[in-house]
């Protein structure tokens, strides 16, 4: 399979030398050999060099045609712009711009809500940094383990809600 940047490059190539040559001057043109070079994909390519080719272990195709069958074109939007970035004079409408941030404020806004109420039961389980033991825990270690994960846990959800509050400050009011 030809790579698009080398297909395109084939096809200019060739297009513009059967503009310029006349028939007889085509077949006697001395043109860089195509190679196939194995691997998947197979690639069909006319831009390595012999040393390339022979380092990649690439054969070199001699008098069989080679077809080059373009995929299907992609379908375009209805409006002819295709999908990325947005034109500039492409506007969202105030009103609807305002909602959306609302609905975003709100999200978050629970989203904050239920993180702090974890971090709040997590720090109750905590008790200042001496929970209860378990009963499964008659090593002193597997307590200590505990204890730095819980502290952990506590860590990972503060910053959970200082990115939230960032992140609630950023939306306008």
């Amino acid at each position: 399979m030809v790579a698009p940047q080398q297909y395109l490059r084939l096809s200019a190539l060739a297009g513009s030398l059967a503009l310029a040559l006349p028939t007889g001057a085509w077949a006697q043109d001395n043109a860089k050999p195509v190679y196939r070079c194995p691997g998947p994909p197979v690639l069909y390519t006319d831009a390595l060099s012999v040393d390339e080719a022979r380092d990649k272990g690439c054969r070199t195709i001699e008098g069989a045609p080679v077809t080059v069958i373009q995929g299907p074109a992609r379908p375009r939007p209805a409006n002819g712009v295709a999908s990325g970035p947005r034109p500039a004079d492409s506007r969202v409408d105030p009103a609807s711009q305002r909602a959306r941030d609302s609905d975003a404020r709100r999200i978050l806004a629970d989203e904050l809500r239920r993180e702090e109420d974890r971090l709040a039961a997590l720090q109750r389980d905590f008790k200042g940094g001496e929970p209860e033991r378990g009963g499964d825990e008659r090593n002193y270690q597997r307590y200590l383990d505990r204890v730095a994960e819980m502290k952990a846990a506590i860590t990972r959800k503060e910053s959970d809600i200082a990115a939230l509050k960032r992140e609630l400050s950023k939306l306008p009011q």
